[in-house]
């Protein structure tokens, strides 16, 4: 039987058959070795190039890859966010934004000079600077950039001083030996641009130009900013303000760059160098909430420090808004009464030394501060400066408005009570020192004294608290002391004290060392210690608030901004009223004075009875006049302060006119404080009842819109909101 043969068999002899066996089997095993060889020597060579290149990487280029690790930084920038913006009480907008075209450069990490230089001789030919950006250029300015037109200025120096000196001493030579002529060859405008951009911080966006950018200007720098390393065109934004001059000094300003003697404490706060900051008053008391949040972006360079990617982490967020507690249709007729006034007194003898008033508008409730006015006059110009912050800043001596705190201080010390008749009549001392009131008004109450004025019934209230009495012609046995017990009494009022109103530079006023006992009684009807305006202001609404001192306060409220800024935000925070203190006085004595201020207005021989009239309502207040001096020549400064109605308080005023004329003591033609205050107060009420007639007719129409539409109860009040 013949056996089938595997298909690797031939047919061959017989014989042969083992051979062709073994032959095929040995050939086949032959080819395995030489495979698996090969691709363990190519397995081989690959692990050699990747130990090798892990090498390369890690030792010979370790250092530099490190570095450009390092390279990649997450750093909070400003990408000129918008601040918040300013309103007054009654949500008219008063500081806002406005959008501008800018020039924008971001400097790379150790920029070179002459990149820079480059930089600044490209867009030189493409804007023109603002003139008071090329103002600010300085000699210094231009020689650097000098130099750097020159070949570094080689030609300044030889060889041989180029081997024995140092560079600084080097640069310095070249700088020295730069002519006026060869200065007049530098470009103010491109040296303008390369002042701003060499002093710029390093992957810090800074505005070259946001000033008077034309659409020229603006569309060729875009068409060549493949030209321009890091330069861009953006939108930036400037302060408007809807009042324009009027509470302009209190507003403050914002400005590019740190206070010089603030950098440190901005530069803790994250802020860059050229950031826009608030210089003064409110927008710098308030920068925190006006500032808003920067945006946190990641910037990535390249290993020779060039931007190759910037990736934002956050976006920015515009500042809050603030309310403020001015009303600005108010602020800006108390400042036109007050220039008004200060132009028609200038007219008149005897006023060469008045340049300056005051008018300070509170809420003796809340302390709302409704006005703070304060102007100068220069003559010589016929121009008007805002000096608002003199209502804090400066201080005066204020004469008889303080008596309604001296008549208090002799209710609480017991040395007179409700009803005391004390004689009005000159007082004589040893010395021949002379005291006297307007006129003899011989025996006269405490009414009437605050109505008539009375010094002397004062100056023996400040006797006795003092320790003694007056004697015709005698002399004076006081305790000197006493005035610190004196001054403790006003301070319950404010007087002589910080307000509160949150500003540094606050003073307290003059508080002198007396050195005669008389002082004692020139402090006690206002002719020896300084208040300022608004120490008066609240001195008088601690009257009228029934004993209670208010802070005063210029902000309302913090609000969320909006997108469309056409609508007020949502209330973050309300500054509610804060009371100071509480006359350390039993009620019936403040209403015993409430009545005597109400008699200097409307009784029939109050200092105040000729003005008034067309006030709506009744007033009570108090009037002053105080002897000064200014280069040695004696001025008088006249003072009101009050408030109204007299029966429920809603408005303090008070009213600093110094140095209104000078002379003898007759008295001016004019009380240019109380017409200021009368003019002041009318005008108040004209305006609330404007408003209120404003917000009748806002709701008519709101009633009528939701009994024509169908969904009324959908439809939200315009008036409801912050009333």
């Amino acid at each position: 039987m013949i056996e089938k043969q595997s298909p690797d068999y031939k047919y061959l002899p017989q014989k042969g058959v083992k051979f062709v066996k073994k032959y095929k089997q040995k050939k086949k095993r032959s080819h395995i070795p030489v495979r698996m060889n090969i691709l363990f020597f190519v397995v081989f060579l690959l692990f050699s190039v990747l130990v090798l290149r892990l090498g390369v990487v890690q030792i010979v280029q370790g250092e530099e890859y490190k570095k450009q690790v390092e390279r990649t930084d997450e750093i909070s920038v400003n990408h000129a966010v918008p601040r918040g913006e300013i309103y007054d009480r009654n949500y008219n907008k008063v500081v806002y934004n406005v959008p501008q075209k800018a020039i924008m450069y971001t400097p790379p990490k150790n920029p070179k000079p002459e990149e820079l230089y480059e930089i600044a001789v490209k867009l030189g030919g493409l804007i023109e600077m603002p003139e008071a950006d090329k103002k600010k250029v300085t000699e210094r300015d231009k020689k650097d950039l000098w130099l750097l037109e020159n070949e570094n200025g080689k030609s300044k120096v030889t060889k041989k001083e180029e081997k024995e000196l140092s560079d600084k001493e080097l640069y310095q030579l070249k700088l020295d030996r730069i002519t006026d002529e060869e200065l007049e060859t530098v470009d103010i405008n491109v040296a303008a641009i390369f002042r701003k951009i060499a002093r710029a911080t390093e992957l810090t966006p800074t505005i070259v130009k946001n000033e008077g950018v034309t659409d020229e200007e603006y569309a060729i720098v875009s068409e060549n900013l493949g030209n321009l390393p890091n330069v861009e065109v953006t939108t930036d934004w400037k302060r408007a303000y809807t009042y324009k001059d009027v509470f302009r000094g209190m507003l403050g300003s914002v400005k590019e760059g740190l206070p010089e003697d603030k950098v440190d404490y901005y530069r803790s706060k994250g802020y860059g160098l050229n950031d826009r900051v608030g210089y003064s008053y409110i927008e710098e008391s308030l920068e925190d909430v006006l500032q808003g949040s920067k945006a946190r972006v990641k910037t990535v360079t390249d290993k020779n420090g060039e931007i190759v990617d910037i990736e934002v982490i956050s976006n920015g967020q515009s500042g809050r808004d603030v309310v403020l507690t001015i009303d600005m249709e108010l602020q800006k007729e108390v400042e036109n009464i007050i220039q008004e006034e200060l132009r028609r007194l200038s007219q008149y003898p005897r006023t060469t030394y008045l340049d300056k008033a005051f008018v300070v508008m509170m809420n003796p409730k809340t302390g709302d501060i409704l006005a703070l006015a304060g102007k100068k006059y220069d003559k010589s110009k016929k121009e008007f400066l805002d000096y608002a912050h003199g209502t804090f800043t400066a201080s005066f001596e204020p004469g008889s408005v303080v008596k309604g705190a001296t008549v208090l201080m002799g209710y609480e010390t017991g040395v007179i009570k409700p009803g005391s008749v004390l004689v009005d009549e000159p007082m004589v001392f040893k010395d021949g020192t002379r005291i006297s009131s307007v006129s003899t008004m011989g025996a006269i109450n405490d009414l009437t004294a605050l109505e008539r004025s009375s010094n002397i019934y004062m100056a023996k209230i400040a006797l006795a608290v003092a320790g003694d009495t007056y004697r015709y012609r005698g002399g004076l046995n006081v305790d000197m002391n006493k005035i610190t017990d004196m001054r403790k009494y006003y301070a319950q009022f404010g007087l002589g004290n910080k307000t509160g109103i949150g500003f540094s530079n606050e003073v307290l006023g003059i508080q002198r060392t007396p050195d005669m006992p008389g002082h004692l009684m020139y402090l006690a009807f206002g002719q020896y210690d300084t208040y300022t305006p608004i120490q008066l202001a609240q001195y008088v609404s601690t009257i009228a608030n029934d004993g209670y001192r208010m802070k005063p306060r210029l902000i309302k409220e913090i609000r969320e901004p909006t997108e469309n800024r056409r609508d007020i935000g949502p209330i973050i925070e309300e500054t509610e009223p804060v009371v100071l203190n509480r006359l350390d006085m039993k009620e019936e004595w403040i209403e015993r004075v409430q009545k005597g201020f109400w008699r200097v207005v409307n009784g029939p021989r109050g200092t105040a009875r000729a003005y008034f009239h067309n006030v709506p309502v009744t007033v009570a207040g108090k009037t002053g006049t105080a002897q000064s001096w200014v280069d040695g020549v004696q001025t008088y400064n006249l003072t009101f302060v009050g408030y109204a109605p007299y029966e429920d308080p809603e408005v303090a005023i008070s009213v600093v006119v110094p140095n209104s004329y000078y002379g003898n003591s007759q008295p001016f033609p004019i009380n240019p404080s109380n017409n200021i205050a009368q003019k002041a107060l009318e005008k108040y009420f004209e305006l609330k009842e404007k408003n209120n007639g404003k917000k009748d007719k806002d709701s008519e129409e709101n009633r009528a819109g939701q009994d024509e539409t169908p969904q009324a109860e959908n439809v939200e009040s315009e008036t409801g909101e912050g009333e």
